[in-house]
Formats: structure tokens, C-alpha cells, sequence
């Protein structure tokens, strides 16, 4: 993921990371957090009735110049930026929401990046119960502690990955995705729909997510909602 404008010290900067940085599963690990908890999650340019620009020019003006937040493609297409300025092999996936009701087209994008010998699910899109850290792929079946959230890998009947969150005592799917690697461009369609579909989340509502060490504040509509370790 290339932009003229990608600056990695401005990125450093703006996610509030002063340590060395290095082509590591740690610095992996530091950059995701350190962006996860310094950029929102928000859809106010949806609300506004744009199309999300998926141009990488404008989406470094748009999160490291002016401060904004972004949803899944422009956070996640952000970190890609990162990690090819660290020189840390990654590739994009595409993935299916599946809090839904009904089931959905793979509208969702992730990163697996490849570090130290293993490959990463990165994600720092998602909404409330997103990832706080990359997952390894390698450890199936295995529950993972994150801060106050509670995630597992597993694989489905077709050997599909399956991200679950633990909900309220109950693993909770969250998405599904293989190991396809994804263009750039195959989200154009995705972006378009979840940026004026009458029937996506992100048109119906407006919703922020900021992410912090010790939880989560989640506006939802006009209802502004505080998750801790504590409970809401």
C-alpha cells in the first residue's frame, strides 16, 4: 500500500509512538495498539452523504493531516502504509461480517501480516469488538486474552478462519475469512456499498469508536455507550 504522502515519522507522530521502531512482531504488536487507541473508528464522511475516497493520498490527509478517523478500509489501509514503510510483508483480506442477521457479502477488510516467522491477523476496523493486537494464525482453537475482551481463531466446516469475541459469557462470531490476497481495488465495490447502501450499519448511523488501554467509548446513534473492564 503506497501514497505519495506517507510519511512514517508524521505516522509515528500521530499515533503518539516515541520507541524504535524495527521489522518485528513486537513493533507489530506496539504500532497496531498505538494507532488503535490514537485514531477513531468513525463514519461521520458517510453521515455527511460522501463516498469514502479510497485514493491513499487522501486518506493520509485525511487521518495524519487533519486528525480524522476512518472505518475499515481507510485504518487498515493506513497500517499497510506502515508496515511497507518497515518493510513487513502483509497482504490485504477480504472478510464477512457475520453479527448480522442475515448473511452478508465479504464487505469487511483485514490485514495478515508476516513477522518473525508467523502470520498476523491485524485489524484495527472493526467497531466494538475488534481486535486490540494481532492474533496468530497458528494458535486455532486457543482463547486470547485482550486487555478486557476475550478472542479465538477457529476454523469452519470449509476451512475458513473464524474470528469470535466472547459476548456477554458467549463466543460471538464476528467475521470469516481465508487467506486470498486482495488488491487494493477489490474493495471499491465494498466501499461504495457501506458508504450508501440504505441497508448498511454505516448509513443508518452514525457511529465512533475510541479505543483506549483500559476500554472502549462507542457513540451509536445519539447513544454514547462506555466499556471497561468493569462492565458498561
Amino acid at each position: 500500500m503506497h501514497s505519495d504522502n506517507f510519511d512514517l515519522s508524521t505516522y509515528l507522530r500521530r499515533i503518539n509512538y516515541t520507541a524504535q521502531v524495527s521489522a518485528d512482531s513486537a513493533t507489530l504488536n506496539a504500532l497496531m495498539r498505538h494507532q488503535l487507541f490514537s485514531v477513531p473508528f468513525e463514519n461521520l464522511d458517510v453521515q455527511a452523504g460522501k463516498v469514502i475516497s479510497l485514493v491513499p493520498e487522501e486518506i493520509v490527509d485525511k487521518l495524519l493531516h487533519r486528525g480524522r478517523g476512518g472505518y475499515c478500509y481507510e485504518v487498515n489501509g493506513l497500517f499497510a502504509m506502515a508496515l511497507e514503510a518497515l518493510g513487513i510483508p502483509y497482504c490485504f483480506v477480504a472478510a464477512r461480517p457475520m453479527f448480522y442477521p442475515a448473511r452478508r457479502p465479504k464487505t469487511h477488510m483485514a490485514l495478515i501480516a508476516e513477522v518473525d516467522g508467523r502470520r498476523w491477523l491485524c485489524d484495527l476496523g472493526f467497531g466494538s469488538y475488534g481486535i486490540r493486537a494481532p492474533l496468530a494464525l497458528d494458535l486455532l482453537d486457543t482463547d486470547i486474552n485482550q486487555d478486557f475482551d476475550i478472542f479465538r481463531l477457529t476454523r469452519d466446516a470449509k476451512g475458513e478462519y473464524l474470528l469470535q469475541a466472547r459476548v456477554e459469557g458467549e463466543w460471538a462470531n464476528q467475521y470469516g475469512f481465508d487467506l486470498t490476497p486482495q488488491e487494493w481495488i477489490d474493495f471499491v465495490p465494498a466501499n461504495y456499498l457501506n458508504s450508501t447502501h440504505p441497508d448498511a450499519i454505516f448509513v443508518q448511523k452514525l457511529l465512533i469508536v475510541q479505543h483506549h488501554a483500559e476500554g472502549r467509548l462507542i457513540l451509536l446513534g445519539d447513544t454514547l455507550k462506555t466499556v471497561t473492564a468493569q462492565g458498561a
